[in-house]
C-alpha cells in the first residue's frame, strides 16, 4: 500500500527566513503522525503547503504514491485533506451553522447540514448550539467549530494544528477517542502540538523540526517528553526554579462580591466572586472554557465596569476605573485571544507596545510618543523572550502564533506590574518557550508582583500556582494552597460540584 502522504525535499524561503530546508518524511495510511518543533521551526509553513495555502519553492508532494500539485485549499479538500487551524477562520457576526456552511465546498440544505453538525458534535461530546453567534463563544468553543467543520468533509488526511490548546483533559480524552477511531478506519492524522505528553499518548510517529530542518523521526512512545523537547530546542530543558521559603506580602488585588450580568445573550454572569492576591503570590484559576473566565478577566482589567468597591488595587477602589486608569495604578493584563485583542495584527510590534506599555516604560512625554523608546522597549521584549521576528517594525500578523504569544507576555511582564492578570499564558507555545514564560512569571512574583493566572492547563496551574481556585458557571470555589488540591477534586469543581461535595 502506498504512503498516504510523502514529502520530498520541500523547501520554502521568505525574505530573510528559510522556513523549510529540504524537508522529507512520509505519513502512512491510518497513522497518527506528530509534527514537532519550536515556534518558528517551520511546522505551520509546511502544513500550509500540504493544504495548498502556499506553494513550495522546491521539492515534491506525493499523495497515495502519485506526485501532485496542490494549488489551493479547495484542491486539497478534493484530494481528501482536511485541516483544523490553530487560528480560527470564523466570522464573529455569524452563527456556528452559518460559519460551517461557508466552509463547505458543496451547498448543503440547512436542515441537513445542521443534522450532520449535531451528529458530529454528539460523537465528540463537544456540544454547541448551531444557532449561537460566534462572537458570544469562548476560544475553546470556537475551536470546536473548526474541528467539526473539518470532520464534515470526511478527510483521508486530517491536519490538526494545536487542537487541544483550549480543551479540558476530559475533552482531550474524547477527542483522542475519535482520532483513534478515524485512524482505525484508515484516515491519517498529521498532528501538531506542544503538549508532549499528548504526543506520547496518541501518536505512532513523530517528525521533529528545528530551524526549518528535519532533525529526527522517532517513536514517541519510546521517548520521554523531556527528550523530545530537548530535540526540538537543541539544548537541555530548564526546570522552573522557585525561591525557597517564599513569604507573601500584603494583598495587592482584592475582589469582593464581584457580580455582573452576562454580557450579551450567551455570556456568563459572574456570581459573587471573592478572592485576594498577595504580593509575591501566583493565584491560579482553573475551569472549563466558557464558565466566566473571559468575563472575569474583562472585569479585572477594566474592559467591563463593575461596582467601584468590588475590585481594589491596593487600597484604591478600581471597579469603575478604565483599563488605562488601572494600568496607571500598576495593573497589566494578557487576554485569552491574542489576535485582535492582545495585539493588532496589522500594526508593528513597536506600535503594539505603545498600545499597552506607553506609560510605565516612559514612551510618552508631555503627551508626545517617543517612538525611539517604543522601538527600544520592543527590541528588549524580542531579545528577552526569544521572539522570532525581524525586529520591532515587524507586524504582529507576521509572527507565528507562539511567537506572538511570547511577545505579548513579554510586553506585559517587562513593565514589572504591581498586579498581572493573564489568561492562557502559554497557549500554543513550545516546551522551551513555555518554561521560559513560567520562569518569568515566577521571577516577577518573587520581585513582589501579585499574579493571577487563568488557565485550562492543569499541569501548568499546578506547577505555577501557590493558591488555586476553580471557576464554574461564573462562581469561584474557595481558594486553597495548590498542594491541598487533588486532580480529582479539581475535576469535580470544574464540573460544577462545589463546597463539601467536592471535598467528599
Amino acid at each position: 500500500m502506498p504512503n498516504r502522504l510523502e514529502l520530498s525535499g520541500i523547501t520554502k524561503q521568505f525574505p530573510g527566513v528559510l522556513a523549510n530546508d529540504n524537508v522529507s518524511f512520509v505519513v502512512k495510511p491510518g497513522e497518527i503522525h506528530a509534527l514537532l518543533g519550536e515556534n518558528g521551526a517551520g511546522k505551520s509553513t509546511l502544513v500550509k503547503m500540504i493544504y495548498g495555502i502556499m506553494q513550495p519553492d522546491a521539492g515534491e508532494i506525493r499523495w497515495n504514491g502519485v506526485p501532485v500539485v496542490v494549488p489551493n485549499p479547495k484542491a486539497a479538500r478534493k484530494l481528501g485533506i482536511g485541516m483544523v487551524f490553530q487560528h480560527f477562520s470564523l466570522f464573529e457576526a455569524l452563527t456556528v451553522l452559518e460559519n460551517i456552511a461557508l466552509g463547505m465546498d458543496a451547498k448543503i440544505p440547512s436542515r441537513e447540514l445542521e443534522a450532520r453538525i449535531r451528529d458530529i458534535m454528539q460523537t465528540y461530546g463537544l456540544l454547541l448550539d448551531p444557532h449561537r453567534t460566534v462572537a458570544t463563544l469562548s476560544v475553546g468553543e470556537r475551536q470546536r467549530i473548526e474541528i467539526v467543520r473539518a470532520l464534515l468533509l470526511d478527510p483521508r488526511l486530517l491536519i490538526m494544528d494545536e487542537p487541544t490548546s483550549v480543551l479540558t483533559p476530559q475533552e482531550v480524552d474524547q477527542l483522542f477517542t475519535v482520532l483513534r477511531k478515524l485512524a482505525a478506519e484508515g484516515c491519517s492524522i498529521l498532528y501538531i502540538s506542544h503538549k508532549l505528553h499528548e504526543i506520547k499518548a496518541l501518536c505512532d510517529t513523530a517528525t521533529i523540526l528545528r530551524g526549518g530542518k528535519l532533525v529526527d523521526t522517532c517513536d514517541p512512545k519510546q521517548e520521554t517528553s523531556r527528550s523530545m523537547a530537548e530535540k526540538m530546542i537543541g539544548a537541555g530543558l530548564k526546570d522552573i526554579v522557585k525561591p525557597e521559603a517564599r513569604v507573601f506580602g500584603v494583598p495587592k488585588l482584592h475582589v469582593n462580591g464581584l457580580s455582573m450580568p452576562a454580557p450579551g445573550h450567551f455570556g456568563t454572569a459572574l456570581d459573587r466572586v471573592c478572592f485576594s492576591v498577595r504580593a509575591g503570590e501566583i493565584f491560579g484559576i482553573a475551569g472549563v472554557a466558557g464558565n466566566g473566565q473571559n468575563e472575569l478577566l474583562l472585569a479585572l482589567d477594566g474592559e467591563l465596569s463593575s461596582d467601584a468597591y468590588a475590585i481594589k488595587l491596593g487600597d484604591v477602589p478600581a471597579g469603575a476605573l478604565t483599563p488605562s486608569e488601572r494600568r496607571k495604578l500598576g495593573m497589566c493584563s494578557v487576554p485569552e485571544e491574542r489576535n485582535g485583542h492582545g495585539a493588532v495584527s496589522g500594526f508593528s510590534l513597536a506600535d503594539n507596545s505603545i498600545l499597552t506599555a506607553r506609560e510605565r516604560p516612559g514612551m510618552v512625554n508631555l503627551g508626545f510618543i517617543n517612538f525611539g523608546a517604543a522601538r527600544n522597549y520592543t527590541g528588549k521584549v524580542i531579545a528577552d523572550f526569544a521572539v522570532k521576528a525581524l525586529g520591532p517594525s515587524s507586524t504582529a500578523g507576521s509572527l507565528s502564533g507562539g511567537n506572538l504569544q511570547k511577545y505579548i507576555m513579554g510586553r506585559e511582564i517587562l513593565q514589572k506590574p504591581s498586579v498581572l492578570v493573564v489568561s492562557q499564558p502559554t497557549w500554543g507555545v513550545d516546551a522551551g518557550a513555555a518554561a521560559a514564560i513560567h520562569q518569568a512569571l515566577v521571577d516577577l512574583a518573587a520581585a513582589g508582583s501579585a499574579i493571577v493566572v487563568i488557565s485550562q492547563d492543569l499541569d501548568e496551574l499546578r506547577a505555577l500556582s501557590d493558591t488555586l481556585a476553580v471557576i464554574n458557571m461564573g462562581r469561584l470555589s474557595d481558594a486553597r494552597p495548590v498542594k491541598d488540591f487533588s486532580v480529582e477534586e479539581i475535576g469535580l469543581l470544574m464540573g460544577g460540584v462545589h463546597g463539601k461535595e467536592a471535598a467528599a
